[in-house]
């Protein structure tokens, strides 16, 4: 599955990179990115890893980016 979900909280480019790259490291991802001009993230998982996949997203995300929010 691929789904294009939007975020906010993100102030610059080099921090949109920085939560990417530890997006990536989690398990069940299969393509991540992020871009901070289109406050915009491709993901794409299995749909059976779906909810987990977005629960550990919003776990890392708080811990690198406290201020982001996904629109899911």
């Amino acid at each position: 599955m691929k789904k294009i979900i939007k975020f906010s909280g993100i102030d610059c480019a080099n921090c949109c990179q920085k939560l990417e790259n530890k997006l990536k490291k989690i398990e069940g991802i299969k393509e991540i990115q992020l871009s901070f001009a289109t406050s915009k993230m491709l993901l794409e998982c299995e749909d059976s890893d779906y909810d987990k996949v977005i629960n550990d997203i919003v776990e890392v995300s708080k811990k690198v980016e406290k201020d982001a929010k996904f629109l899911i």
